[in-house]
């Protein structure tokens, strides 16, 4: 017997698709307060075992490795057997990969620090093969809302990542803070392990828990039985087929390749970013929590409501050339903020120093311009692609996005081990130059289509 969740949310995309679009807002955001509890943690966990900022990069790598793999698997599967039941496998998984990452210390102990390096690798290399899901979630937007409306209804998705964001890298820093970690283990059963890296862990587990259960309860299906029967025959495509098709695709191949490089280039400033602040700035955990704390209030405000309003007065093509733009600029000053702040002779302003009010701002600016451009190639992703192969689509170029984090990370934690500390955001900033020229010629080629 069909589920009576089935089509329900399909039925009408304009009157129906409110409801759906708040579930999928919800899920994503809880899953990403799970994803956002860890981030602060990261690099000292993996330094608590004596390895270098190189091995933190390639953990983050082993993430988006996986993440690559499973992103178009999870989103042919979606066309073929639905959204609903590819998103609610996908938490289950977080759940499992987030309370195995949070043993790490206690394999340690038992069998040295090898092993439990091993084992922060597998726990990372299952929740990238389940965090493919992005894909699935977008393709569920994409069934649900008309196309005017499409660039609209993709920020606040990215919003919800956004707010994940804001409220995950607080937590997270809340969690390892050592009163509460002190207070833990006064009231929490003794088999139960209470550290700085457990308490983050478990409550990102707990959090995937509780979006699977929300997904279970109350997201509706998209894809009606005969839609799904007729996406299982491409369900069948090699992850290699899917990719050869879609670098055949005239309209799909720049935006796969944007995809790519965009995420090489912002995934290893984002790993670079917390050791700069710990190395540059001395700040510790909790520090580093609040400042992506504040990134994530800007991304929420920007793709919730800046890009929002924007994509009603301009085309996605000029949005993401602008935003690749802002990157470019924001991503070159970011590194050399202190002395742009001394050179500028700022006061200090709200108790910030002259260096972390520079730091401040570039943020600001880098936060407007990312929301811009990956809203956008959302947006442009969806019009490439029909409405039988919205996941399809979204999962070749999220797996060109999980590819791009895959390299990103340890090629910038190596820049900057080697090199120097500002040469990650460089780096960064002459890749995503390459992107902007790769959306520059995406909006030559609509106008001639226009024409």
């Amino acid at each position: 017997m069909e589920d009576p969740r089935v089509g329900t949310a399909s039925a009408d995309p304009v009157v129906g698709g409110r409801r759906a679009l708040a579930t999928v807002f919800v899920i994503v955001f809880i899953d990403l307060v799970g994803f956002g509890i860890v981030v602060p943690i990261l690099p000292f966990y993996v330094r608590s075992f004596g390895a270098s900022d190189v091995v933190y990069g390639l953990l983050a790598a082993s993430y988006s490795l996986l993440q690559f793999g499973f992103a178009p698997l999870l989103g042919r599967w979606s066309d073929a057997y639905g959204r609903r039941p590819v998103l609610m496998l996908s938490l289950a998984g977080s759940v499992l990969a987030w309370i195995v990452f949070g043993l790490g210390t206690q394999v340690g102990t038992l069998l040295g620090p090898t092993a439990a390096l091993l084992t922060l690798f597998a726990a990372r290399m299952l929740g990238g093969a389940m965090g493919g899901n992005i894909a699935t979630a977008q393709a569920y937007v994409a069934d649900v809302t008309t196309a005017e409306k499409r660039t609209g209804a993709l920020g606040l998705v990215g919003a919800a990542f956004g707010l994940g964001f804001v409220v995950g890298p607080a937590l997270g820093a809340v969690l390892a803070s050592d009163p509460v970690v002190s207070g833990a283990r006064e009231v929490l059963p003794a088999v139960i392990p209470t550290t700085q890296f457990t308490l983050p862990s478990f409550g990102a587990a707990a959090a995937s828990g509780l979006a699977l259960v929300a997904a279970w309860r109350f997201l509706p299906e998209t894809r009606t039985a005969a839609q799904r029967a007729g996406a299982r025959g491409r369900a069948r495509q090699s992850l290699l087929d899917q990719f050869r098709g879609a670098l055949a695709s005239p309209t799909l191949r720049p935006l796969v390749l944007a995809f790519f490089v965009a995420s090489l280039a912002f995934s290893g400033v984002q790993i670079a970013f917390v050791p700069y602040l710990a190395d540059v700035y001395g700040y510790d955990a909790a520090g580093a929590g609040l400042f992506l704390t504040y990134i994530g209030v800007l991304s929420v405000l920007n793709q919730g409501v800046l890009v929002g309003r924007l994509s009603r007065r301009f085309e996605p093509t000029q949005l993401a050339v602008g935003g690749a733009t802002l990157l470019v600029g924001s991503l070159a000053v970011l590194p050399f903020s202190p002395s742009v702040g001394t050179t500028l002779s700022l006061p200090s302003v709200a108790g910030l120093t002259p260096a972390v009010l520079v730091l401040v701002i570039v943020l600001a600016v880098l936060s407007i311009g990312n929301a811009l451009l990956n809203v956008a190639l959302a947006a442009l992703v969806s019009m490439a692609a029909s409405d039988a192969e919205q996941g399809s689509a979204f999962g070749v170029t999220q797996g060109a996005g999980s590819l791009g984090r895959t390299v990103g990370p340890p090629v910038m934690t190596a820049l900057y081990v080697v090199l120097a500390r500002w040469s990650p955001f460089v780096a960064g900033a002459l890749l995503t130059v390459g992107v902007l020229a790769l959306l520059v010629g995406v909006a030559r080629q609509r106008l001639v289509a226009a024409a």
